[in-house]
């Protein structure tokens, strides 16, 4: 009796194992989702503050804090291409992040 019940319990397993793995990807889908859209809102550079121009691919801190600065000093910006004049901030960077920059 007990050789029937092995393969029955062990069928039982697999199949929970399978459900919380489905589970887990499920979670893991949503939290992707979830970064994707959290990094996909639109950051104008004219009005943005140090922590949100910090959520921008390749800008830290000290960057986001040179904008800041560089809008102050020299109010706002005309183009997303003026922020090549902010120092540390380069055609590279405004390229990857154009989607999300705004005025």
């Amino acid at each position: 009796m007990n050789k029937k019940l092995i393969p029955a319990l062990l069928l039982t397993s697999l199949m929970s194992f399978s459900s919380a793995q489905a589970a887990v990807d499920n979670v893991a889908a949503e939290t992707n989702k979830a970064s994707t859209q959290k990094s996909a809102q639109i950051i104008s550079i004219n009005s943005a503050n140090v922590a949100q121009l910090s959520t921008l691919k390749g800008v830290g801190d000290s960057k986001a804090k040179a904008i800041v600065d560089y809008r102050a000093t020299h109010g706002k910006f005309g183009s997303i291409s003026d922020l090549s004049n902010v120092k540390g901030i380069g055609e590279k960077l405004i390229e990857q992040n154009k989607a999300v920059l705004s005025l």
